[in-house]
Parts: structure tokens; C-alpha cells; sequence
């Protein structure tokens, strides 16, 4: 949800006052806080959507709608990401050992990853709606 399009800035080199220009207050404290929205509250939470979701950071496609599923867990839920696209790293927080997801361009908090799933890969991908975008809808 960004409130500006500056061209191609150096993600990663963004101060916090970038990202507060750039981004929604909801989308700071997910993408750059490690926030979570509330369960059942994402705007993706449906499966009516075709092609592909992109870091509402910085605009980087991350995932592909074909491999979204319904988890019944109150977040949009994917059992892979687009190659190269997030980078996995051990969360420690609330007392849990989790691995958060972050958009691999700009660092962006995206969600966790479980290895719970119910496809092949045995992944799930639990997002946060406000980490993300539909190519549709930018």
C-alpha cells in the first residue's frame, strides 16, 4: 500500500522516514515492524484471483495464485513462493521458534512459513493481506 512510486530506489538503503513516506501506517507495521494483521481480516483471503502478488513494499512478485489454498487459518496461505523471491529467517519471538518470510528486495516482513501443508511441498505460507498486492489491483 504504498503512497508513492518512486523509481527503482535502493530497497534495502530506505531510512525509516522513507518507509513512513512510502507506506500506509498498516503497511509500516507489518512490512517494516514484523506486525500481523488480524485473522480474517486480509483482503486476499479469497481464491478468485488469477496471476500474480507482488511485496506491497516494493512491488517485487512473490507469489503466484495458482498455489494459494484455503488453510482456515485467517490468512492468505501459499504452499510455495515465486524462486528467489522471499528469504526465510529464523523468528524467536512471542516465545515460539518460527521462520518469517521476508520479500528478498526489500527486506520486507511478509509473514511465516509451517510445515504443515496439504500440497506436495508440504509448505505453508501464511501472509499477511497488508505485506502484499494483487497485479490487478496496482
Amino acid at each position: 500500500m504504498s503512497k508513492s512510486d518512486n523509481k527503482d530506489p535502493e530497497w534495502q538503503q530506505l531510512s525509516d522516514e522513507q518507509w513512513r513516506e512510502r507506506l500506509s501506517d498498516e503497511a509500516y507495521y507489518i512490512l517494516r515492524q514484523q506486525g500481523t494483521e488480524r485473522p480474517g481480516s486480509g483482503k486476499y483471503l479469497s481464491l478468485d484471483k488469477q496471476g500474480n502478488y507482488l511485496c506491497a513494499g516494493c512491488g517485487q512478485p512473490i507469489f503466484k495464485a495458482d498455489h494459494q489454498f484455503d488453510a482456515h487459518c485467517g490468512w492468505p496461505s501459499f504452499d510455495q513462493a515465486i524462486e528467489g523471491a522471499v528469504e526465510h529467517r529464523r523468528d524467536m519471538s512471542h516465545g515460539m521458534v518460527r521462520t518469517e518470510i521476508v520479500c528478498s528486495r526489500c527486506g520486507g516482513h511478509l509473514g511465516h512459513v509451517f510445515d504443515d501443508g496439504p500440497t506436495d511441498t508440504g509448505q505453508r505460507y501464511c501472509i499477511n493481506s497488508v505485506a502484499m498486492t494483487h497485479q490487478d489491483d496496482v
